[in-house]
């Protein structure tokens, strides 16, 4: 991406590493001022020091987006630090198994991290955002969004609620300039897959084809997020497209 007017006031979550830290890189030449949440301290701190450059203005909350207390501080963080004029909820995680065996805590947790703290903190921005005249919002979401994921039930029903949200919440404020991304990647090369809850996930069983990089998945969906006739579901990569497409059209024919 090349260098911008610095006029973006961008917050990231989940901007420790993957796609949020890459979102982090793209977008420090358009920022005047990035706020970066994410659970690693460390973590956080190397990305801002790696970032810092004349005319940004980085500020990083260590905590968890899955707690009540971890979205008040991030709400409280948009009050004081903003406007927020883009904001990339893509704080996320997934799990494996059964839905009968699995942790009922894990389940809800990663609810309130995809859902509750999604709704929050665009409930938080938006006022904002509608004062200003404008603003972006990306929700990140899955491909997996769009089908029945045996023994990731809640994963993909809490990116699924992300789409239709998504493109009602556009419905609601596209006359207020607001512009909002419901971003469904694919494999995305990231630490995603590589926690313990994957243990035992093949990425060798998955095409390369399918598999993204965090940057290129980045690129394109910022590309999109800036132009003047993009979508608000964002599905990167026409063999992706079509598999959705697919999909969709045997969901309906199961109606007929």
């Amino acid at each position: 991406m090349t260098t911008e007017l610095r006029t973006e006031i961008a917050l990231i979550t989940g901007a420790s590493a993957g796609i949020g830290k890459a979102f982090a890189e793209q977008l420090a030449p358009r920022c005047k001022a990035m706020v970066l949440v994410g659970r690693d301290n460390e973590k956080l701190a190397a990305l801002s020091d790696a970032l810092r450059q004349d005319g940004l203005t980085i500020y990083c909350l260590a905590l968890d987006l899955s707690s009540n207390i971890g979205v008040a501080r991030v709400m409280e963080a948009i009050r004081q630090k903003g406007p927020i004029t883009l904001l990339i909820n893509n704080a996320g995680f997934g799990s494996v198994g059964r839905f009968a065996e699995a942790d009922l805590d894990v389940q809800q947790a990663m609810v309130n991290l995809h859902c509750n703290a999604t709704l929050a903190l665009c409930r938080a921005a938006l006022p904002y955002m509608k004062e200003s005249g404008g603003g972006r919002i990306i929700n990140v979401s899955s491909m997996g969004s769009f089908f029945p994921l045996k023994n990731s039930a809640v994963y993909g029903a809490s990116k699924a609620f992300l789409n239709a949200y998504s493109e009602a919440l556009q419905l609601e404020v596209r006359r207020d300039g607001i512009k909002v991304q419901c971003l469904c990647p694919s494999y995305t090369r990231s630490e995603f897959h590589q926690r313990a809850a994957f243990d035992g996930f093949d990425n060798s069983k998955v095409p390369e084809e399918m598999w993204w990089s965090a940057a290129d998945l980045v690129s394109y969906s910022l590309a999109e997020l800036y132009s003047d006739n993009a979508n608000v579901i964002c599905i990167p990569g026409e063999d992706s497209r079509q598999l959705v497409y697919q999909c969709l059209i045997a969901s309906a024919e199961k109606f007929k």
